[in-house]
């Protein structure tokens, strides 16, 4: 006899399991078009209800994630024609989700956000959005061209009305790692008649400064001083108008420098006695005068007074 109560049971666990799944479809749907809403805000789309839209909000994605947006319509539509293929729909699927996985990096790099944050839209998509939707990052389409900017299939070449361009007005800037050599976007260039160092040139360390004019190396076989070493401070120069103290003058031949202090003193010498003082000389009687010269006769022819 056939067991009504199993079928019943089966036909109620089938009813809840599409029942919640149905509410998660829903809840995911819902907080998915609320991000998208605030990102296109910040990219500046204009009309919120194109986030509402199912499948149009991820041609919108694309879009401004460079791509085309028609391969979003083509891979999902594709997907659901052909899901019952059970190789070909699962490829078709996985395609369409690598074309989103290529429009989100390109819309992180939009929104300030490194190519490592691929790992998080990989594993929770809602996640991503969500931080994108809500942060404090803005829009700037100035970021190098995608590699598959000259592709004519994958590259976006559609004009929507209410969708701005993302093709900067000074054109893409260059991409360093496409073009080698080439300054990347934001770098300054060098100061005019800079060169740049030698090979096996090892920058100074910090607080270094360079030597005062005049300076010159050290000569060959000169030794560092140890570490810790202090120089002995320089000799202060005189003030101006300062005058040296004469030298000292040298002591006569045959001077002898006194004992030193230290030295035990010498008893004094015996004094000699006083030598006997000689008797003074005698005084000399004082001389004669002489008497004068006596007249001589006058002559004959003498003049008379």
């Amino acid at each position: 006899m056939y067991d009504y109560s199993d079928s019943a049971g089966l036909a109620a666990f089938l009813a809840i399991v599409g029942f919640l799944s149905f509410v998660f479809f829903v809840g995911f749907y819902v907080l998915s078009s609320w991000f998208l809403m605030k990102i296109f805000d910040k990219a500046g789309v204009q009309g919120r209800w194109r986030a509402w839209v199912p499948v149009y909000n991820y041609m919108v994605f694309a879009k401004l994630g460079d791509l085309n947006p028609w391969l979003v319509l083509i891979g999902l539509g594709a997907g659901i024609v052909l899901s019952w293929v059970p190789v070909l729909g699962s490829l078709i699927g996985i395609a369409t989700f690598v074309l989103t996985l290529l429009a989100a990096w390109r819309v992180g790099l939009k929104l300030q956000k490194e190519a490592v944050w691929l790992v998080l839209y990989f594993f929770l998509s809602i996640v991503w959005l969500g931080i994108l939707a809500f942060d404090k990052s803005r829009w700037n389409t100035a970021i190098p061209a995608a590699p598959w900017a000259g592709n004519g299939f994958l590259s976006d070449r559609t004009s929507w009305s209410g969708i701005p361009a993302q093709t900067p007005a000074g054109g893409y800037p260059a991409n360093p790692v496409t073009q080698p050599g080439y300054p990347a976007a934001g770098g300054y260039p060098p100061a005019a008649g800079y060169a740049a160092p030698t090979a096996g040139y090892d920058a100074p360390p910090a607080g270094y400064s360079a030597p005062p004019a005049g300076y010159s190396a050290p000569p060959a076989g000169y030794t560092a001083p140890p570490a810790g070493y202090t120089p002995p401070p320089a000799a202060s120069e005189p003030p101006a108008g300062y005058t040296p103290p004469p030298a000292a003058a040298e002591p006569p031949g045959g001077y002898t420098a006194a004992p030193s202090a230290a030295s035990a003193p010498e008893p004094p010498a015996a004094p000699e006695p006083p030598a006997p003082s000689e008797p003074p000389a005698a005084s000399e009687p004082p001389a004669a005068s002489e008497p004068p010269a006596a007249p001589e006769p006058e002559g004959p022819n003498a003049p008379r007074a």
